[in-house]
């Protein structure tokens, strides 16, 4: 009788900690109805272009999960605070080419036609659903507060995981934003976190939305997935074309290489800048997130003029050392004589005007 209680008492508190709200909702009703409606929706989930493993054959999680565990990279961190200029974020573009402030991770303020566009916004210390679990931001990435945005047009999310959809950072940086642009599905989490629906845009793949008249956005396919719970791919991942009268932008969100850069150039190109993911890879997860040499042939294949990595330089979420992405993107784009910007963190990019390549992680 009390294995009984003990047990009603362990799944209750299960129950109780899977409620709240840090996990989000998933999608029902219309939102669901159009997610069942979509061509790459198979089997109760969303399904990637390609037929898309979370591990290679013979690689079991349990064996992903001790290698997380016991084959850390003693650099996997940082030893010191890494440099980083004192950003201004609530200013606007001093002139016509777009400005772009990378905090670290996937997060960047994109200055344009004279909006300010803020995408994957974290600035908890850990990207999880609880502070206490999971890889610590390195130390001089806290440059800036959530709080500290002001007057943000649009704020892009481009699918749910925790180190993209960051719930403290929403809560914070959402009062100050006109319009949301986001993955179909993820709706259901901001909703739930008493986001009004009516700033809130959801494209699925190849949809569009123009805002403000003058900033067109359409929603393209990645190599991905998505859940906060359980439940995988049952929200939409997505990258983004961001394109003005003068000015086209491709924002690469999380994907393993695959052919849909190719058809993406091919649709949308060339690209005055891509900001493709770069960091977070292993052999155990190969289809998912790129390697950096993968990483400069997307920028190849999608046309772009110039790339920008992301997605590295605060958090550990994988095996490599903490600085192994940049310094591996910066053989492999040397050796296809790829144009790289690799700006500090709280660094204004310019384009065509300031690009900075110093190899500042070396310093460390």
């Amino acid at each position: 009788m009390i294995a009984v209680y003990i047990l009603v008492f362990v799944v209750s508190l299960f129950l109780i900690i899977t409620n709240l709200p840090v996990f989000g909702q998933l999608p029902k009703g219309l939102r669901l109805d159009k997610i069942r409606s979509l061509s790459n929706y198979r089997n109760g989930a969303l399904q990637n272009l390609s037929i898309t493993p979370m591990q290679p054959e013979g690689v079991s999680f349990f064996k992903i999960l001790s290698a997380f565990f016991f084959e850390k990279h003693p650099d996997k961190a940082p030893s010191k605070a890494l440099p980083y200029i004192s950003p201004n974020i609530n200013g606007s573009a001093k002139g016509n080419a777009p400005e772009i402030i990378w905090f670290g991770h996937s997060s960047y303020l994109i200055k344009i036609n004279g909006l300010r566009i803020l995408v994957d916004p974290i600035f908890s210390k850990t990207p999880s659903p609880f502070s206490f679990i999971g890889s610590k931001a390195f130390l001089g990435t806290d440059i800036i507060k959530a709080e500290e945005f002001k007057n943000i047009d649009i704020l892009i999310i481009t699918h749910d995981h925790y180190d993209h959809l960051d719930y403290e950072s929403i809560l914070k940086i959402s009062p100050q934003v006109n319009s949301i642009v986001t993955s179909l599905g993820v709706g259901s989490h901001l909703e739930r976190w008493k986001i009004k629906k009516e700033k809130i845009n959801e494209l699925s793949w190849n949809e569009s939305v123009t805002l403000f008249n003058r900033l067109h956005l359409t929603a393209v396919p990645a190599r991905h997935f998505t859940g906060r719970k359980f439940k995988r791919n049952q929200t939409l991942w997505s990258a983004f074309v961001l394109k003005t009268a003068d000015f086209k932008l491709f924002l690469g969100g999380d994907s393993g290489y695959d052919t849909h850069f190719e058809k993406i150039g091919e649709e949308h190109g060339p690209f005055d800048l891509a900001l493709l993911e770069c960091g977070q890879y292993n052999a155990y997860w190969p289809y998912i997130h790129m390697f950096p040499e993968e990483t400069v042939q997307a920028a190849i294949e999608l046309k772009a003029k110039i790339l920008m990595p992301v997605h590295w330089g605060k958090f550990s979420l994988a095996m490599h050392p903490w600085n192994e992405p940049i310094k591996r993107i910066v053989v492999a784009a040397a050796a296809k004589q790829f144009p790289l910007v690799t700006p500090k963190l709280g660094e204004t990019i310019i384009l065509d005007e300031y690009l900075p390549t110093e190899n500042w992680w070396l310093k460390e």
